[in-house]
C-alpha cells in the first residue's frame, strides 16, 4: 500500500510554497491530492518523489543541452 504525506510535508520536501503547490496542480503539473478525510487530503508519497526526480532530470537535460538553468 503506498504511503500518504501531508501538506506540510510535500512542501518542505519540494521546497515550493502553498500557493505554488495549489498553481502546479491546477496546471496539472503536479500531482493531485487523495481525499483522506471530508476535509483533509494528502498526496501519494512515491508520486511527489517521481515529482522531484523528474524535475532533477530536466535540470541536468537542459544543462547538457546547454540552455540557461535557474
Amino acid at each position: 500500500m503506498p504511503n500518504l504525506i501531508r501538506r506540510a510535508e510535500v512542501l518542505q520536501r519540494c521546497a515550493i510554497s502553498n500557493s505554488t503547490l495549489y498553481r502546479l496542480i491546477d496546471t496539472e503539473e503536479f500531482p493531485a491530492p487523495v481525499q483522506v478525510s471530508r476535509r483533509g487530503v494528502a498526496w501519494v508519497e512515491h508520486e511527489v518523489d517521481e515529482w522531484i526526480t523528474n524535475r532533477i532530470c530536466e535540470r541536468h537535460e537542459a544543462r547538457q543541452s546547454g540552455e540557461d538553468v535557474q
